[in-house]
């Protein structure tokens, strides 16, 4: 609310007072711009700490001999609990899912070694029936065909060709990555090192910008001229929900799809049900691609038990889907956090493009802070359209 000391403000005492805020802001936007190649740890710190504030919150209005549980405490809880979960999964899920990764090196192994002759001659015959009952003009010449010169008709695919180019590209590939054991493994060494200590580090800022949330708040709204900081506020509410949809409830939906996948793995018999169930909770983290891409091994792996495992595991996935679609999303995200698909499929795109996979994972949660400004500005020079009010210009 304005004072009145405030509302008598000469018009250029004003004026210089936003020109000396804006430049404030430009400075700001100098810095994370100059710096950005190290602004990943702080955004992944600051989404940590959006995440567990609801539950922060809640601890800390908690009571223990009369007295609130502080924040810091607080955090201590939630974090003492992560690292139980995290020592229980990797306890019990880790060697499951070796087991999983070995059990592909072997079979990948074996089915190399099963490519004799005969079986490639099996495998193109089964491949040209399939294709010429599906109206694909496509011819697969085996090796007994190139060597008795056999004509083919339409497009013709030489699979011997291919297959020793495959397994060329292959050995290649093993020889210039794996050969030298010991550069692979300190390579290895040096990345888990890396990755647990940044991972302690974003939970150490993390931990700061929750317990100082509020003063931080506080402190970039004294940037604002006084005059629209109750427009500030309501931009800030708008933001928070569009943006604790996208992010609480994409994490949320996230682990049920997940949970559901490996249900439906598990029910349905599908080989790997635990890499494919992982894959598909991390996968799920990018809207849209994240399902596809989640989707497809899932399905080929089944169609290799028999068509109608594969045809069975694709309605339990569309099924999932359109319960998330229409239930979990609804419900857990609310109308505020809608996006559009065509935003959330550009927003991906562009993210990727300019950031890598990096820019994916952040490309949705600041769409929608984009979008939710967008609608104000928007809402704000048309308040006939929303609830937005219009803002009143104290006199001059």
């Amino acid at each position: 609310m304005l004072q009145p000391h405030e509302l008598n403000l000469p018009a250029e005492q004003r004026r210089k007072r936003l020109y000396i805020l804006a430049g404030l802001w430009l400075t700001v936007v100098v810095v994370l711009v100059l710096f950005h190649s190290v602004l990943l740890p702080f955004a992944s710190a600051a989404l940590i700490a959006y995440l567990v504030h609801p539950l922060v919150t809640r601890i800390g209005r908690m009571q223990v001999r009369g007295r609130n549980i502080p924040r810091w405490v607080a955090i201590l809880l939630l974090y003492a609990l992560f690292f139980l979960v995290a020592y229980l999964f990797f306890i019990t899920m880790v060697p499951q899912l070796y087991r999983e990764l070995a059990r592909i090196s072997r079979d990948g192994v074996t089915f190399l070694n099963s490519l004799t002759p005969e079986r490639i001659h099996l495998l193109a015959d089964r491949a040209e029936d399939w294709l010429r009952a599906n109206g694909i003009p496509v011819a697969i010449a085996t090796p007994e065909d190139i060597r008795t010169g056999v004509p083919t008709t339409g497009l013709s695919v030489n699979l011997e060709k291919t297959i020793q180019d495959t397994a060329l590209s292959l050995t290649a590939f093993g020889r210039e990555h794996l050969g030298d054991i010991v550069t692979v493994s300190r390579n290895i060494i040096t990345s888990v090192v890396a990755g647990v200590f940044m991972m302690f580090f974003m939970l150490m800022v993390a931990a700061f910008f929750s317990i100082d949330a509020q003063a931080i708040v506080r402190y970039f709204t004294t940037l604002v001229p006084v005059e629209y900081a109750s427009d500030a506020n309501l931009l800030l509410e708008r933001i928070d929900r569009s943006l604790s949809g996208v992010v609480r409830g994409q994490v949320t939906i996230c682990v049920v799809n997940g949970v559901l996948t490996g249900v439906g793995l598990v029910l349905f018999g599908v080989k790997f049900a635990f890499l494919l169930a992982t894959v598909a909770t991390v996968f799920s983290l990018i809207p849209i691609f994240g399902t596809i891409l989640s989707s497809v091994p899932i399905v080929l792996i089944a169609l290799a038990d028999g068509f109608q495992k594969g045809f069975a595991i694709l309605l339990w996935i569309i099924g999932i889907h359109a319960l998330e679609a229409y239930f979990l999303n609804p419900k857990i995200m609310g109308s505020a956090a809608r996006i559009h698909p065509v935003i959330v499929a550009f927003s991906l795109i562009a993210g990727e493009k300019m950031f890598g996979l990096v820019g994916a994972l952040f490309a949705v949660p600041v769409a929608s802070i984009v979008v939710a400004c967008f609608d104000y500005a928007r809402l704000k020079a048309q308040p006939r359209l929303g609830e937005v009010p219009v803002h009143l210009e104290p006199p001059k």
